[in-house]
C-alpha cells in the first residue's frame, strides 16, 4: 500500500472510529450532555482531531450526502422525470442500498439519536434544505435545465418527507423497516398533493 493509501485507510479508520464513539455515547448519556472533548477522549483522539473529522458534534449524527453522491443518485435517475419523482427516486434509492447492509445499524443509530434530541430534530431541518440545493445544483449541472423557486419548493418538501420518515423509522425502534417508513412518508406527501 502507497502512503497516500496507508493515510486515507487510516483517515477512514479514525473517521468512522470518531463517529461510533460519538454515537455510543450519545445514546447512552444523551447528545447535550457529551462534549467533544469526552468524544475525543473515548476514541483516542485529540479535540482537534475530532474537528478535523466533523466540524461540529452535529455533524456526526446530522451527515450532509457530498456532491459526487448526490450526483450518483440523481444519475441513477431518468433524467425525464418530474422533479418530486426524481427527488423520490433519489432517497428511495439512497435507502435501497442501505437496506440489509451493516451501515442500516448505524444509520438507525444515528437517527435513534436525532428522534431523541429536540434540537436535533429542528436542526434537521436545515440539512434538508441544504440537501435540497445541492439536489437542485447538481439537476441543473446534469440538464442544463436551470431550476426556481417551484423547484426549491418541491425538493424541499420531498426531502422534508424523507426526513420524516427516517424519524419515524427512529421512533419505531426496529419495528417497522426503513424503506416502508420512507415510502410511506413520500405516499403521505403524494396524497396531500
Amino acid at each position: 500500500m502507497t502512503d497516500v493509501g496507508s493515510r486515507s485507510a487510516r483517515w477512514e479508520d479514525t473517521h468512522h472510529r470518531i463517529g461510533a464513539v460519538a454515537v455510543q455515547l450519545f445514546l447512552d448519556h444523551g447528545f447535550d450532555a457529551v462534549s467533544v472533548g469526552q468524544i475525543a477522549s473515548a476514541a483516542g483522539v485529540s479535540v482537534p482531531t475530532f474537528y478535523a473529522h466533523y466540524p461540529s458534534k452535529e455533524h456526526v449524527v446530522l451527515q450532509l450526502p457530498t456532491p459526487e453522491q448526490t450526483a450518483a443518485l440523481l444519475a441513477a435517475q431518468p433524467q425525464e422525470l418530474p422533479l418530486d419523482r426524481l427527488v423520490r427516486g433519489m432517497c428511495v434509492g439512497a435507502v435501497a442500498g442501505v437496506v440489509g447492509t451493516a451501515y442500516e445499524a448505524v444509520l438507525a443509530a444515528r437517527w435513534q439519536v436525532i428522534a431523541t434530541t429536540p434540537a436535533l430534530r429542528h436542526r434537521a431541518g436545515e440539512f434538508e434544505r441544504a440537501t435540497a440545493a445541492l439536489v437542485l445544483e447538481k439537476l441543473e449541472e446534469a440538464t442544463g435545465r436551470p431550476t426556481g423557486p417551484t423547484d426549491a419548493v418541491v425538493a424541499a418538501a420531498y426531502l422534508s418527507a424523507y426526513t420524516v420518515g427516517l424519524l419515524v423509522w427512529a421512533d419505531a425502534a426496529g419495528e417497522r423497516g426503513l424503506l416502508e417508513c420512507v415510502e410511506e412518508a413520500f405516499d403521505a406527501l403524494d396524497e396531500a398533493r
